[in-house]
């Protein structure tokens, strides 16, 4: 049986939500553009829950997404 709310067979959608968090804090680390780690664990968390909330299960749009919407957010608090 699979799970209710699985994006893949193998994945439930808390583990698909933890690892996208994961890879795009890795993407962001890397790039040095986390400044404070509690606001861009948050905000990624909730950027993430929120797209999975609206039916987002790819993998690579939910990375995507996640790195854009944390670039635009620092840039709208150095403004």
């Amino acid at each position: 049986m699979v799970p209710v709310g699985s994006a893949r067979m193998s994945e439930p959608l808390l583990i698909l939500v933890e690892n996208v968090v994961q890879i795009a804090w890795d993407v962001l680390e890397r790039s040095d553009e986390i400044t404070d780690p509690r606001d861009a664990s948050y905000f990624l968390i909730k950027t993430v829950a929120e797209l999975a909330r609206r039916g987002e299960r790819r993998r690579l749009m939910l990375i995507n997404r996640a790195i854009d919407a944390y670039r635009k957010h620092r840039r709208a608090l150095a403004a």
